[in-house]
C-alpha cells in the first residue's frame, strides 16, 4: 500500500526564519519554497555593472540600491531580483523590500520564461514599482517595462541605445551595461 503525503504549506514567516538558517537561497511563491542556481559569470559581471552605475548615482540620495541578496515581498511571494532600489523611506524591512521602485532580473535560459511571464506580472501589481527591466546575458538586449498613467509601456533597447531608467532618473549606455561580458 503506497502512502500519498502532503507538503505543508509555508506561512511566509516560517519562510522568512528558514532563510535565515538556510545554505541556499530559496524564493517563496503560495506557500512553497523553490532553491535557486548560481548565476554565470555574464550574469554577475552585467548585475555588477548595473549595481556600480546605480549606486554612483544614487550616492547621496534617499533611493538605496541592493544586489542578488534583498528579497522583495509581493502579495504571495518572496523574489531574488538580481538588482532593486527602494525610495520609499517607510520600507526598512530588515530582509526584504516590499515598495521598490525599480527592479532588474538578469535573464539565464532556466529563468527568462518565469522572469519575462510569472515574475512580470507579480511585480507589475506592487503600486511602487515604475521600472521593471529584463537584461538578457547572451546578447546585448534590455527590455524595459516602465508604469506609465494609462499603464504599462516596453522599450527594447540593444547596441549603441542609452537604457533610460525613469524610476531613479539615469540613462546608461547598453555598452556600460554589457561591459567586460
Amino acid at each position: 500500500m503506497s502512502v500519498v503525503e502532503k507538503v505543508r504549506d509555508l506561512s511566509p514567516q516560517e519562510y522568512l526564519e528558514g532563510e535565515l538558517r538556510a545554505e541556499v537561497k530559496r524564493e517563496y511563491v503560495a506557500g512553497q519554497v523553490y532553491a535557486m542556481v548560481g548565476g554565470s559569470r555574464a550574469h554577475n559581471t552585467i548585475a555588477g555593472n548595473l549595481f556600480a552605475a546605480l549606486r554612483n548615482h544614487l550616492r547621496g540620495r534617499p533611493c538605496q540600491v541592493f544586489i542578488a541578496d534583498m528579497k522583495v515581498r509581493t502579495a504571495d511571494a518572496f523574489f531574488y531580483p538580481d538588482v532593486v532600489v527602494a525610495c520609499d523611506p517607510g520600507d526598512r524591512h530588515e530582509y526584504y523590500l516590499e515598495r521598490p521602485a525599480l527592479v532588474i532580473e538578469v535573464l539565464s535560459p532556466s529563468t527568462e520564461a518565469r522572469d519575462t511571464l510569472d515574475k512580470r506580472i507579480t511585480y507589475q501589481a506592487i503600486s511602487s514599482l515604475e521600472d521593471y527591466v529584463l537584461v538578457a546575458q547572451h546578447k546585448a538586449e534590455v527590455r524595459i517595462y516602465r508604469r506609465l498613467d494609462s499603464g504599462w509601456e516596453l522599450d527594447t533597447c540593444t547596441g549603441t541605445d542609452t537604457v533610460r531608467l525613469n524610476s531613479v532618473g539615469l540613462e546608461i549606455p547598453v555598452a556600460t551595461i554589457y561591459e567586460s561580458v
